[in-house]
Order: C-alpha cells, then sequence, then structure tokens
C-alpha cells in the first residue's frame, strides 16, 4: 500500500469551496481511479492535511487519466480556492493500524 500527504492552504473566504472540491475529487478518484480514499483534516482557519492511500505507487502514479470531464470542475475549484497545494510526503505504508468502521 501507498499513501501520499498533501497540505492545502486556503483562500479565508474559499474554505467551504475547497472541503467541498476536495470530497468530489476524492469520490471521483475512488470510483475510477482505483484509490483508497482520504482523509481530510484542519489545522488552524485556512490550512489543511489530506492524507491519501492508494493500493500501489504505480496506480498512484498512473492516476488521473480515467476522471470524468467534470472532474475538472472540481479541479479549478479546488485549485482557485487554494493559495498552494503541496504533497509533503509520498509513503510506503509498512503497518496499517487504524481502525476501519464499516459505514
Amino acid at each position: 500500500m501507498f499513501a501520499a500527504i498533501y497540505e492545502f492552504k486556503t483562500h479565508p473566504n474559499q474554505v467551504l469551496e475547497f472541503i467541498e472540491a476536495w470530497e468530489a475529487l476524492t469520490l471521483l478518484l475512488r470510483e475510477y481511479e482505483g484509490a483508497l480514499g482520504s482523509r481530510l483534516h484542519q489545522q488552524g482557519d485556512n490550512n489543511f492535511i489530506a492524507y491519501a492511500q492508494w493500493p500501489s505507487l504505480e496506480i498512484y502514479e498512473a492516476a488521473g487519466n480515467n476522471l470524468p470531464e467534470h472532474a475538472t470542475h472540481w479541479r479549478e475549484k479546488m485549485r482557485k480556492a487554494c493559495e498552494s497545494i503541496t504533497t509533503l510526503h509520498q509513503l510506503n505504508v509498512v503497518k496499517d493500524l487504524l481502525i476501519h468502521p464499516s459505514k
């Protein structure tokens, strides 16, 4: 398993727009690209950290080509809502001890 950690710094008046776009893109990546999902954490008013899991580095690196056309809307909405988007870490998962509650 592979994980990526991202930092998003939003414009002060764009937090809700960012969260909406992040959620929509995460769901599209799960459905069309094989992503395992993501968690979004807030640190202060306009700083967010997301942790995303993928089955492998290869699937992560290939992601983006299978998304439907309307994903472009969500990507643009996210970019406009953020001052910066940074990939902080790309990591191989060694052990996974998180509890995965059923929904």
